[in-house]
């Protein structure tokens, strides 16, 4: 048996970060991940890095817009190509960087839990067992697979991993699911070329949003020629010679519908992933989703065992891995101050074009509380760097605590504002009154600058 001072299980941010630092201190690391093709995680190899570059280069080649099919399916293939070779390069990068530190191990297998400090590894040639004091699982998410009649069956059908590997361009793809993954998606493929159909459950749109919002972000992606479908329950996926048919009832008025697609995306979101890990072998609790249950410091109910990440629960983000990283190098080394219940600002951005970004409350829920607050908003297109940069669509709305002027939330549907929101979830975690944004001085022409006239009021 192979000893180390910490077993970590997942090459994800949150994995790798605590590895580096590990190593730093002198400590040896088993790193197990299943697949030499998810050295970094989910975000470099099959999430937020291959997507964004990918919706990057389909509005680059969109600005043409006197293409042809063939010609949009080359430049597909060719994007399709380059973020291959993005990925590639990002994974030796991670791999490199660890083993470099002569204290890392990287064991490529399924990791399986023997006891409370025993982990076994299946690699293709053997099983190896290893045992250290900490073990940290940072295994992620995966896509939630829905019950619908052929849809495991089906060659036509793809996740958001696998369809990222679909060299050809779909004529007519069909998206199963209306959230934000989905949303991302339709973006992104719309402007590659493809007529893109979303087949929807729900009679709203994204609906953790204000309406206002989310009529804007439709009315958006329908210019861009989506269809959306909604109260559309999926019954059947079923192949055909030329690609899928997907038979669905609308809810409203029960009747039967089908669409042909050439292509069809699960959208349905993501779970925590703990297969094949035998976490009753170590006594670890997980919830009735499979999340794995942790306390304010990202111990399970195993002392000496964390857990960080997707597999944990709550939002699944990049930046919430690296900060449960933190957390968790805090409690071991620091003075032990960082908690997860204190992360109550966070922000996130949906990249559909131009991008959706939101951080606090919105309006609704001020509602639902019975809060005093003001609401503001403005149309993206008043800003003059948006005018520069040609996609107009949008608006900017943020609440205001009426009393004591601090912000409570705000959601920025415009070009860069992913950017932008970075900026009022600083003010508001370092409690600011709105005037900060209202009286700061921003470079011209920027985007920033719509923070004068949103808050001016």
């Amino acid at each position: 048996m192979k000893q180390y001072d910490a077993i970590i299980i997942g090459f994800g941010k949150g994995g790798k970060t605590l590895a580096a630092k590990f190593a730093q201190r002198g400590w040896t690391i088993a790193l197990i991940e299943r697949s030499n093709k998810m050295y970094g995680g989910t975000c470099p190899n099959i999430g937020c890095i291959p997507t964004k570059f990918l919706i990057h280069k389909a509005k680059t080649y969109s600005c043409n817009e006197f293409r042809n099919f063939l010609e949009q399916a080359s430049d597909y293939r060719q994007a399709i190509n380059e973020k291959n070779a993005l990925t590639q390069q990002l994974r030796d990068n991670n791999y490199n960087k660890l083993i470099n530190t002569g204290y890392v191990t990287v064991y490529n297998g399924e990791a399986s839990f023997v006891s409370t400090e025993t982990v076994s590894v299946k690699t293709d040639k053997e099983i190896i067992e290893l045992q250290a004091k900490y073990i940290f699982i940072d295994t992620g998410s995966e896509t939630v697979i829905p019950d619908i009649t052929g849809v495991k069956e089906s060659q036509f059908v793809y996740t958001s991993t696998s369809i990222m590997e679909l060299t050809e361009l779909p004529k007519h793809l069909v998206i199963i699911g209306g959230g934000y993954i989905g949303l991302e998606f339709a973006s992104m493929y719309a402007e590659f070329g493809s007529k893109v159909t979303v087949l929807e459950s729900g009679n709203h749109l994204i609906p953790r949003e204000d309406r206002d919002i989310a009529y804007s972000v439709k009315e958006s992606l329908e210019r861009k020629g989506i269809v959306f479908k909604m109260n559309a329950k999926v019954q059947t996926v079923y192949d055909t010679a030329n690609g899928a048919t997907i038979t669905y009832t609308d809810t409203q008025d029960n009747l039967p519908y089908h669409v042909e697609a050439d292509a069809v995306l699960l959208a349905t979101g993501r779970r925590p992933y703990t297969k094949g890990l035998n976490l009753s072998a170590a006594g670890i609790t997980t919830n009735a989703q499979g999340a794995i249950l942790t306390n304010d410091s990202l111990q399970t109910n195993v002392p000496n065992i964390y857990a960080l990440g997707d597999v944990k629960g709550g939002p699944q983000f990049t930046y919430i891995s690296l900060d449960d990283s933190r957390i968790i190098l805090d409690h071991i080394f620091g003075n032990k101050t960082r908690k997860v219940s204190d992360r109550k600002i966070v922000a996130y951005s949906v990249f559909i074009d131009p991008p959706l970004s939101h951080v606090g409350i919105n309006e609704e829920e001020a509602l639902r509380r019975d809060l005093d607050v003001t609401v503001v908003k403005i149309p993206a297109a008043d800003n003059q760097r948006i005018k520069t940069l040609g996609n107009t669509d949008g608006l900017m709305k943020a609440v205001i605590d009426k009393n004591t002027h601090k912000i409570l939330g705000c959601t920025l549907f415009c070009e860069e504002s992913n950017e932008i929101i970075n900026l009022v979830t600083l003010a508001m975690r370092t409690q600011q009154d709105y005037t900060i944004l209202r009286d700061s001085i921003y470079t011209h022409p920027s985007v920033s600058e719509a923070l004068n006239d949103l808050f001016n009021f």
